[in-house]
């Protein structure tokens, strides 16, 4: 078998990491990837992990290298121990993500490098002597989180090397903005459009001022800096409908407002997401013209020794 080697990532690697990890983007979001400046800016640190990201306390990034070719990669972060940083996060490790080629005839031994790769990264964790290992599949990328179901591979790498799925499933949804319902008024309902937490937000009130619900659309997924073929794609950050809400069909009505602002943004297909278990839910993202991508895990937990 030809001999592998696990190193430290260096930047003579960031095109063949790229275009490794532009292949299981690929894979779950069509036409999105990311460029070369998307991932190092990556491994330093990231951007839209407001929260979690300053407790991360060291990175660590490895390769697995097979013929002077990379076939393997993973991202490592390490919590720090301090107070300030959330219980479920402090002193703890993590595979941010772990991507390798799946074998194929020209690469027939790739699976061996991931193994190896693997036994690196929990060699790290215990190094580090943390409290807890874990792992995810979060790529510089919109919709690519958790462990897709459409990275059979990695899976079954995790659960070999003794990661659990422990966290939820969340279904990821994508529509063709021109699917989506056309505005229609509502009786009784007037609207504005302000800034929100996650994007722009639309939101609708009743005769007495007061909110039934709102929408909010994230059309910054693209940034040129970041995302190279991400244009035309946004994502709904935020969807609530007030339980106690008379108005019948808001949920639609509020999708159509914010769709019919994609349409003069020049945005053409539109990410939603839902919890797995919320079925009523994922039945009326597909009825209003989303289509399943794909279903992901989140949270894996490795049994560190001793612990």
């Amino acid at each position: 078998m030809p001999a592998f080697t696990v190193r430290p990532f260096r930047r003579d690697d960031r095109d063949q990491l790229t275009d490794l990890i532009n292949a299981h983007v690929a894979a779950v979001v069509p036409g999105v990837s990311v460029s070369v400046n998307t991932v190092l800016s990556e491994l330093e640190r990231r951007p839209g992990e407001a929260i979690t990201d300053p407790w991360v306390g060291e990175r660590v990034t490895l390769v697995a290298e097979q013929r002077r070719a990379v076939v393997a990669a993973a991202h490592l972060l390490r919590y720090r121990a301090g107070e300030e940083v959330g219980a479920t996060y402090r002193d703890t490790a993590e595979i941010d993500w772990f991507v390798h080629w799946p074998p194929a005839s020209f690469r027939p031994d790739s699976e061996a490098a991931a193994e190896g790769l693997m036994a690196a990264c929990l060699a790290q964790f215990a190094r580090w002597d943390v409290g807890g290992g874990y792992a995810d599949g979060a790529l510089p990328a919109p919709g690519v989180y958790g462990l897709p179901r459409n990275w059979p591979h990695v899976r079954g790498l995790y659960e070999r090397s003794g990661f659990r799925h422990i966290g939820d499933t969340e279904v990821v949804l994508i529509a063709r903005v021109a699917d989506l319902p056309a505005p229609e008024p509502l009786t009784g309902v007037s609207r504005t459009r302000t800034v929100g937490e996650c994007g722009t937000r639309f939101t609708a009130y009743d005769d007495t001022g007061a909110a039934l619900g709102f929408i909010e659309v994230d059309t910054a997924l693209g940034r040129p800096e970041r995302h190279v073929r991400a244009t035309g794609l946004a994502d709904i950050g935020n969807l609530h409908v007030d339980p106690a809400s008379p108005a019948a069909g808001l949920e639609r009505h509020l999708l159509a407002q914010a769709a019919d602002w994609l349409r003069l943004c020049g945005v053409d297909r539109l990410l939603a997401y839902a919890s797995a278990g919320d079925t009523a839910e994922v039945d009326r993202l597909i009825d209003a013209g989303f289509r399943e991508l794909t279903r992901t895990d989140r949270r894996w937990r490795h049994q560190m020794p001793g612990r």
